[in-house]
């Protein structure tokens, strides 16, 4: 729904016009990133009465007029991940019905990802068969933070605007007192993202080398790049167990790094984690909040994505190029 032609391109709000033709709201998987990004906009986040029947259905009502506006639903699909893909599916169906204009679904973790092709025989593309329910629920676009695979755009047939955590994180980052830096990836599947972060931080690379030879033979440990004597920054797009974070952490001090960093984007946090990052010797662990973790290890550090992902609504409600978002030279990127 583009802007109306008197409205002000640059402004960082929405103006009372713009704001009655949009909507934002919010399921029960992270509300509170909702209404950080609703008062980032100036706007109220939308009245959603939602509950549990006795059984475990989800009971859903849109209590705001959705009619002909441009719908905002705020819903990473992160534990209890089930509970919050269907309750995602029920709301698009809601505002559907309710003849919302266009609908956006804004899922800054985007669960499912793991499986995003058939490595073996027998087994779903979990990821393309998310894409499909969310696109048939009604939705016209997606907007995600860091997928765990780039190619996961691919499996909608609608527009998916792909937004990356890294403005956000390395503004913490160069707040930190590190010498010698080299940013390391946990495997080698995580190099590209690596790569980017050492570029915009100056910084030189490193890979962590950790594979199991035979079923028989020990794992051999290694490091592709020099941390010995330097202050490392891992960097990964989620942590969920831990064990892949905590033994970078234990190999780069194996190799002779002095100090280490850890940034990543998704906080999923499950089973032993909150353990395996308070014991991994990382000074400081930094995570976004696409995931709520109202109780962080005391190791980690979470910081707000809600900024960045709310500019990109103003954006697109504005018909504005998403992608000048990250560029270097934005005002409103860089004063952020």
């Amino acid at each position: 729904m583009p802007a109306d032609k008197n409205t002000n391109p640059y402004a960082t709000k929405l103006d009372p016009e713009e704001a009655d033709r949009f909507r934002i709201i919010s399921g029960r998987a992270n509300p509170a990133l909702a209404q950080t990004m609703a008062n980032e906009l100036g706007v109220p986040l939308g009245d959603v009465f939602i509950s549990d029947f006795p059984d475990g259905e989800i009971d859903i009502k849109v209590n705001d007029d959705v009619r002909g506006r441009d719908v905002f639903i705020i819903q990473p699909t992160c534990p209890p991940v089930n509970q919050s893909v269907v309750e995602l599916l029920l709301l698009i169906d809601c505002v559907r019905r309710a003849s919302a204009d266009r609908i956006t679904v804004v899922c800054p973790y985007f669960g499912y990802a793991r499986k995003d092709r058939k490595d073996e025989g027998r087994v779903p593309i979990s990821a393309k068969v998310m894409a499909n329910v969310i696109t048939e629920a009604g939705a016209d676009r997606v907007l995600a933070v860091d997928l765990h695979a780039a190619q996961i755009q691919g499996f909608f047939d609608i527009p998916v605007d792909h937004l990356y955590a890294k403005p956000v994180l390395i503004s913490h980052f160069r707040k930190l007192v590190m010498d010698n830096p080299v940013v390391v990836s946990p495997d080698v599947g995580g190099v590209k993202m690596a790569r980017a972060y050492a570029k915009d931080l100056s910084a030189d690379l490193a890979i962590v080398d950790k594979r199991r030879v035979s079923a028989q033979e020990t794992v051999v440990e290694a490091v592709i790049g020099d941390v010995e004597g330097k202050s490392v920054l891992i960097v990964d797009d989620m942590i969920s167990t831990g064990g892949s974070i905590a033994e970078a952490c234990r190999i780069v001090k194996k190799f002779g790094a002095t100090k280490v960093f850890v940034g990543a984007t998704h906080g999923v946090l499950c089973g032993p984690a909150r353990e395996r990052l308070e014991n991994s010797g990382a000074e400081q662990i930094f995570l976004t909040d696409t995931i709520p973790n109202p109780n962080p290890p005391k190791n980690v550090k979470i910081v707000s994505i809600a900024p960045l992902v709310a500019q990109a609504l103003l954006r697109i409600h504005r018909s504005q190029s998403v992608s000048d978002l990250f560029n270097e030279n934005n005002k409103s990127l860089k004063n952020r």
